[in-house]
């Protein structure tokens, strides 16, 4: 008889859980034996399950649930709900959480995110000790179902509440805003909370299939909402990911607003407000110059971490500050949230910059003059952080060259064969010129 396979080489959590070509490397059993790895070391004896709208989320899904359930524990499943609400129900209740999703991926891909008791993204100790289980357990067909698993089609509406009473009531009354969904999992929710807060609102993209999740549309793809918000003379725009734990927004001129911009109108309301402890905010070392350079005009100070909210989270955590985000759109509340939640950074940013007397985008362009930035990703057949400490003349050179005009940073990927290769400047040739000159030392060093 032929020994189960373990779960495959290479399939590896990275900065947000593990992601991967659903039915191939990510399949049934490989799902149902994380399940069963993670579950005594999840802290808890109940967990939340949750997924996004992808075709493949179903049956991952129950095969994830089939494995924390064999592993001891109560499972509770949301059905289709935001990462944020899973994180939510599972801090309210003091139990671990999953949700079976991929972010802003295309259909075919699926992934796992796990948060331990009380609803908190692993610490880095916590998940190297479930992938060396996960790698461990075999893999096998499951026994179609758990006794030991409850269904809550309405379990996220805690989270749907908790999100609109973070705003006082009727907050966004007499905005005009537009809403772009991504044929994920907050298309069952945005506009009504939205709407509960007294907006007008229009809904994009929220007919989820099953294969049309991301499919040019959401927040890797903001360009039907930006025509959307200038054709109807809208205030604002919002576009979620896949699993809606990010946001990006559009301006009522059509123009796109990030991580950085929403975190700048946050942290600047809330300092002026006293309501941002240590008047610190967490960014991570992609946060773009110009926010940068706000947050200090401002008073404010800045922590960095690397890139990952999980990162941001735990900086957040450990020195009781409340605020911190990256420019991709993860922003944490952590006074209000465990984890980044777009729909309740859509909200509170919406609802700084009404408290300015300014719509988002004027809000926005007062507060922060970004500095353009250039980016590569430098393919390498060789360790990628070998080849970042190979050049590490250059880039103290470049560090040098720019001073405090520009800024510069080359890492390796945490999810790729690749370097990036990132240099800020406000002027952009200077900033094409240094980038060019470390994506060769960056080829160079790659070849000896």
């Amino acid at each position: 008889m032929a020994e189960p396979e373990v779960a495959p080489a290479g399939l590896r959590f990275g900065t947000d859980g593990v992601r991967a070509r659903a039915g191939t490397r990510l399949d049934e059993p490989s799902v149902r034996a994380l399940g069963l790895a993670a579950a005594p070391l999840l802290g808890t004896d109940r967990v939340v399950v949750g997924r996004d709208t992808r075709e493949s989320g179903l049956g991952l899904s129950l095969a994830l649930a089939e494995g924390l359930s064999e592993g001891g524990l109560q499972v509770v499943s949301l059905g289709v709900a935001p990462t944020p609400a899973v994180a939510h129900v599972a801090a309210a209740d003091g139990a671990a959480g999953a949700v079976v999703a991929a972010s802003h991926n295309p259909w075919y891909d699926n992934g796992v995110k796990l948060f331990s008791a009380g609803g908190r993204k692993l610490d880095d100790v916590v998940q190297s000790a479930v992938q060396a289980a996960w790698d461990a357990e075999p893999r096998r067909d499951g026994g179609g179902g758990s006794s030991s698993r409850s269904d809550d089609p309405d379990g996220a509406a805690p989270w749907a509440d908790a999100v609109a009473s973070s705003v006082g009531n009727e907050s966004l009354s007499g905005l005009t805003l537009v809403v772009d969904c991504a044929n994920g999992a907050t298309s069952a929710f945005a506009a009504d909370v939205l709407t509960r807060l007294g907006a007008d609102v229009a809904v994009l993209h929220a007919c989820p299939n099953g294969r049309n999740i991301n499919e040019d549309c959401g927040s890797n793809h903001p360009g039907d909402l930006r025509a959307a918000v200038v054709e109807t003379g809208a205030d604002a725009g919002l576009a979620f990911d896949g699993d809606g734990d990010r946001v990006l927004a559009v301006a009522d001129d059509g123009s796109l607003l990030d991580g950085d911009d929403l975190l700048a109108i946050c942290a600047i309301d809330r300092y002026q407000r006293g309501a941002l402890p240590g008047g610190t905010v967490v960014v991570t070392v992609m946060a773009n110059l110009g926010l940068r350079r706000a947050l200090v005009d401002h008073g404010l100070t800045v922590h960095e971490t690397a890139v990952g909210d999980r990162y941001v989270l735990e900086a957040l955590e450990a020195n009781g500050w409340v605020l911190g985000g990256e420019q991709s759109g993860h922003v944490v509340f952590r006074d209000l949230a465990t984890t980044g939640d777009g729909l309740l950074t859509g909200i509170q940013a919406l609802d700084a910059a009404r408290r300015s007397g300014q719509t988002l985008g004027e809000r926005a362009a007062e507060l922060m003059v970004r500095a353009p930035q250039v980016l590569y990703a430098v393919p390498v057949s060789s360790d990628g952080a070998a080849v970042v400490a190979a050049v590490a003349d250059d880039l103290a050179l470049a560090e040098a060259e720019l001073g405090d005009t520009g800024r510069v940073l080359v890492r390796p990927s945490g999810t790729e064969p690749v370097v990036r290769v990132m240099v800020e400047a406000y002027d952009t040739a200077k900033a094409s010129e240094v980038a060019n000159r470390l994506v060769a030392a960056v080829e160079r060093a790659d070849r000896i």
